[in-house]
């Protein structure tokens, strides 16, 4: 929009500068200067700059401290009495008396004679003759025969007819075209080539082959050195053929093949059987028996008696039975059922309501009053004389009024806000806050039965310049 006003201020002072310049006669000539019946004005460009407050609303956070029932569970031992059954195993003696017949064996002493009379044997030599039968293997060869079997190829001589192919050379008339030259000479001219001409010539981008590598490249379009050949032209006489076709007979020779059946003598040879009999020797051994008479020397046993009788003393056992009372014990089990009462420690968990204070951060927008200068271009007319010096002295106007100059003001810092109290009526309106987030605080590290806060932790302040841009 200001671009737009600017755009007429300009438009504006370009027509009121024309209309002056028609205005106002000078005379350079004659060194005096003839006035117009009107006053003419200088239309005059100033850049006025306009205050302007804006609220805007800085963030901060606050540490909000809040009460919080907190329930814990917290530990308790009793002691409790369980009873516990088990069995005991409880021993019981019982003594009796039983008969018990046994038997007795009692020694009793005798001298008994014992015969230990023994045989001695001696060994006589003796020369004794015996008969002895041996089998001896005596060899024995026998004459076999044995049949062979063998396959035999016997010639046998056979008449075959069999084709021959004979090529034979028939003559064939056959009539020809030939041409016959009836030309003559004709005057031509000729073009003698001489040396090229190189220039500068336009040539459309195409694909060619680069001389050094053979690679296809393509060629952009532009100027290139190029060769046009020349010349000259000369007449030489030139044969001018005329070709006049005639009919010519040709004898011409074609092979033929000719068959002929020639009587050819093949020999086969058929497959026959033929047994032979081929004799063989066969060794064999035949046991035979003999009997051998062969003098052995033997030693001959002699016995002889010896008598040996010892008196021996002989102890016999006489048995004799008895009675007597033995005591018997006898061991019973009887289980009996017990009942014992153990102490034993059982944790409950006690509930316990304790109030805890927890920190919470809250967000808080506070409302900052600034001030800043809009530039702006005014368009004003200053009167001037015939000669287009300006009258001083004289309220400058636009559109037939008066226009006040801003008023001088002491420059303040860039980041100094303006109190709200000293902004405009307009600057006076603030703009709807918006309502407040609340914004998370970092998690604390606080132990269970710990009730102290942690040091504050806020969160990172936004900058009022770039949360609310200053309008341009």
């Amino acid at each position: 929009m200001s671009a737009k006003v600017n755009l007429l201020s300009v438009l504006i002072c370009f027509g009121l500068l024309c209309a002056v310049g028609m205005a106002q006669v000078c005379c350079a000539s004659g060194g005096y200067v003839v006035s117009q019946p009107w006053q003419a004005y200088r239309l005059v460009l100033q850049t006025v700059y306009d205050q302007q407050q804006v609220t805007a609303y800085r963030v901060e956070y606050e540490t909000v401290w809040e009460e919080q029932q907190v329930t814990t569970y917290r530990p308790m031992w009793e002691t409790q009495y369980r009873q516990y059954k088990y069995t005991v195993a409880k021993p019981i003696v019982e003594t009796a008396t039983r008969e018990e017949t046994y038997t007795v064996a009692k020694p009793v002493y005798e001298t008994e004679i014992r015969d230990y009379s023994y045989d001695r044997i001696k060994y006589m030599p003796e020369t004794v003759e015996r008969e002895e039968t041996v089998t001896v293997l005596r060899p024995v060869v026998e004459v076999h025969e044995r049949e062979q079997w063998q396959t035999v190829y016997r010639p046998v001589v056979e008449t075959v007819y069999q084709p021959q192919y004979r090529t034979v050379m028939r003559p064939v008339v056959t009539w020809q075209t030939q041409y016959v030259d009836q030309g003559g000479y004709v005057d031509q001219l000729v073009l003698k080539p001489g040396l090229p001409r190189t220039r500068l010539s336009w040539q459309p981008g195409a694909c060619i082959t680069d001389p050094l590598t053979g690679a296809v490249v393509y060629r952009r379009p532009g100027l290139y050195w190029s060769q046009t050949p020349a010349g000259r032209y000369e007449v030489q006489r030139v044969w001018q053929p005329n070709l006049v076709p005639q009919q010519v007979q040709q004898v011409n020779y074609v092979p033929e093949t000719v068959v002929e059946q020639i009587p050819v003598q093949v020999q086969k040879y058929q497959i026959e059987q033929v047994c032979q009999k081929i004799p063989y020797q066969v060794h064999r051994m035949v046991p035979q028996q003999e009997v051998r008479r062969v003098q052995t020397t033997v030693m001959k046993p002699v016995v002889e008696r010896v008598e040996n009788k010892v008196p021996v003393q002989v102890c016999k056992w006489v048995t004799e039975t008895h009675v007597r009372q033995v005591p018997v014990t006898t061991y019973k089990t009887i289980y009996e059922e017990r009942v014992i009462e153990q102490p034993v420690q059982v944790c409950k968990m006690v509930p316990v309501q304790e109030t805890v204070r927890v920190p919470r951060y809250v967000e808080k927008r506070v409302p900052v009053t600034y001030s800043y200068y809009v530039p702006r271009v005014v368009c004003f007319r200053v009167p001037v004389d015939p000669c287009g010096t300006p009258i001083t002295g004289a309220v400058p106007m636009v559109n037939g009024g008066s226009i006040v100059a801003p008023a001088e003001t002491a420059p303040r810092p860039a980041g100094e806000p303006t109190p709200a109290g000293k902004a405009p009526a307009s600057a006076q309106q603030q703009p709807a806050i918006p309502a407040q987030e609340k914004v998370p605080a970092p998690p604390a590290e606080t132990a269970p039965g710990d009730t102290a806060p942690k040091s504050e932790q806020p969160g990172p302040v936004v900058p009022t310049d770039q949360r609310y841009p200053r309008p341009n």
